[in-house]
């Protein structure tokens, strides 16, 4: 009977922790479940060793063993979760990742004074340690995957231990490529130290040495490059020869200064298609809409047939707009029918005088004191019996109400 009661205990207690780490390791990848098990496994050897501590140095026996030797231990675990939580909210692991390096050192000091011997000593230091370093790699993991980027960046990698040695490239080029632009280096270098010779008067030996270097390394270039064939590979010739040669330049040259104040562009006048003091409609045009800033999109047109039929079209999108109690800006008529927006301000100052037009911009003046700028948007009137009925409908304009006053009243 005691066997079975046994046997159902622990058949429960596995269903247990079964579903508990099930829950567990359901969303979390497989090299964080390992760097946990690890870690577990680090930290017991490191808390078997704070037991023989507690018990044979400090003399601890019985419950009082059992409570307290592993308490450096639980320290280590707690300041692993605060960092962690810090790590998420703050994006760093502050003081509590320093804790937790802080006292996996001190147990495994501890743990290693106990020891019986050198070897047992090492193994006990090395312990807390490893458990330390797994949980530090699973904070960079993490803090890259938050953030998007890693703690510090190695000044001493492999990689860069090879460029430095001339062992690997830094960019993405073929090894036909490196070798092309080295021997075209090695060409513009010679050249430049012939020149320089020659102009210093140096011997004749010297200049014949310069010579007879320039003239193999051209021909390596022209038989290894394709250099007389491969029109890339002579421009980038002549470039490197030019920057070599002209060194001496760069004494005379007159940067500006970053950190100056920028010069004042000066502001081209924006052109007009008319004049408007010689144009008969430019008494009309101070009274329209404030676009000076929009230039024209379209070509002037010059066809005087062309021109008329732009302007009925213009004038067939007013009338339409006004029919829907809509009193369009100049650039609504340039946008729709491809006017030229100082025409269509022309136009607009003479046809927003015509009664239906004016009485709209009236309304919007009586009711809320906007004066036509031709940036207002559309002002709904009502017709017929709704006049009796129904309040004039002005849409909001700056934030301004429709009044409750009827248009006849």
């Amino acid at each position: 009977m005691v066997l079975v009661l046994a046997y159902f205990a622990l058949r429960a207690a596995y269903r247990v922790c079964a579903q508990t780490f099930r829950r567990f390791a359901e969303n979390r990848p497989a090299e964080d479940i390992l760097t946990i098990v690890a870690a577990s496994i680090a930290t017991g050897v490191s808390a078997q060793g704070m037991w023989r501590f507690s018990g044979d140095v400090l003399g601890f026996d019985g419950p009082l063993r059992l409570l307290l030797f592993a308490f450096i231990e639980v320290a280590v675990i707690t300041s692993a979760v605060r960092a962690r939580r810090n790590m998420r909210e703050n994006f760093s692991a502050g003081i509590d990742g320093m804790a937790v390096w802080a006292l996996t050192g001190l147990s495994a000091v501890l743990s290693s004074l106990d020891a019986r011997s050198l070897a047992e000593a090492i193994f006990r230091l090395a312990a807390p340690l490893v458990a330390a370093w797994l949980w530090e790699r699973g904070m960079a993991i993490e803090r890259h995957r938050i953030t998007g980027r890693s703690r510090i960046k190695w000044r001493l990698t492999p990689e860069r231990a090879m460029v430095r040695l001339g062992l690997a490239e830094v960019s993405d080029r073929t090894a036909s490529e490196v070798d092309a632009h080295r021997r075209l280096t090695r060409v513009a270098l010679a050249a430049k130290r012939a020149r320089a010779l020659r102009e210093a008067g140096a011997s004749d030996r010297k200049m014949r040495v310069a010579l007879g270097r320039l003239d193999r390394m051209m021909d390596q270039a022209v038989e290894h490059t394709g250099l007389a064939v491969d029109t890339d590979r002579q421009e980038a010739l002549l470039s490197q020869i030019g920057a070599l040669y002209n060194t001496s330049a760069l004494i005379d040259l007159r940067p500006p200064v970053p950190w100056g104040p920028e010069p004042e562009q000066p502001t081209a006048p924006r052109p007009h298609a008319l004049p408007v003091a010689a144009s008969p409609l430019g008494a009309y045009i101070a009274d329209d809409d404030e676009e000076a800033e929009m230039l024209e999109q379209a070509p002037q047109v010059v066809d005087t047939a062309q021109r008329a039929a732009l302007i009925r079209a213009a004038r067939a999108y007013w009338d339409k707009q006004i029919e829907r109690r809509f009193v369009p800006r100049a650039a609504d008529i340039a946008r729709e029918t491809g006017l030229s927006i100082v025409t269509a301000r022309e136009y607009r100052a003479l046809w927003k005088l015509e009664p239906r037009a004016h009485a709209l911009i009236e309304i919007a003046y009586n009711e809320h004191g906007i004066v036509d700028t031709g940036t207002f948007p559309a002002i709904v009137v009502p017709d017929g019996a709704e006049r009796a009925e129904q309040p004039v409908r002005v849409l909001t304009v700056n934030g301004s109400a429709p009044s409750a006053d009827p248009v006849g009243a």
